[in-house]
């Protein structure tokens, strides 16, 4: 027990390790103060550039993947289902972290990087619709959050099909995670004022031209 719990409070502290506000420190800027005020990617990449949002990425998308690497690796070995269930519950602590890091104020990103670095440990065949999905909707519309929520809400539709309990409860929490965690964006989306990133809209390039 002493093991799994520490394992789970290992999971929390390191999705608590905010790439942006980690970097950012060096570089002296507090992305949390600029854009959208978000300490996840996108605003990254609108704030600072591609290449200091794709620092902060491979770190959230990074310790997503450890936390659930570690749970599998030292879980108690006498409890047979205790390894998977660690793991679930692992991958779901370390987005709450990302989401309310305790070395930041409890104020951090999103968790769809850190949700993506779990699923590349646990659930590896879920990525190629998860990230269709994401690619889809951001390739039509543009809107990042929109793209992330639904992409999201994409795992609870494979779990189902898969007739997987254990998968369908993690989709369920973590789907309703990603979701309140762009309650802003749902937001703007209704008020019709949410950013645009219109260089990603490349699925509609082919029918603006003929226009």
């Amino acid at each position: 027990m002493s093991i799994s719990l520490l394992l789970l409070l290992g999971a929390y502290l390191l999705g608590s390790v905010s790439g942006s506000l980690l970097l950012g420190r060096w570089r002296g800027v507090d992305v949390r103060r600029h854009g959208s005020g978000n300490a996840g990617g996108t605003n990254a990449l609108r704030t600072l550039g591609w290449k200091f949002a794709l620092g902060v990425v491979l770190i959230d998308v990074g310790k997503g993947a450890l936390a659930v690497w570690l749970a599998l690796r030292f879980a108690p070995v006498d409890v047979p289902f205790a390894a998977s269930a660690l793991a679930w519950s692992a991958a779901l602590l370390a987005i709450a972290g990302h989401t309310w890091p305790v070395f930041y104020g409890f104020r951090g990103g999103k968790g769809a990087a850190t949700l993506l670095g779990a699923l590349a440990v646990l659930w590896p065949w879920s990525l190629p619709v998860f990230l269709g999905c994401w690619l889809i909707i951001i390739g039509v519309s543009g809107y990042v959050g929109l793209a992330t929520m639904l992409a999201a809400l994409s795992l609870i539709a494979q779990a189902a099909l898969a007739g997987d309990a254990v998968r369908s409860g993690f989709a369920a929490i973590a789907a309703v995670l990603i979701v309140y965690n762009h309650r802003d964006n749902i937001r703007r989306l209704r008020a019709g004022n949410e950013s645009r990133f219109e260089r990603a809209r490349i699925l509609l390039r082919p029918f603006r031209s003929r226009t």
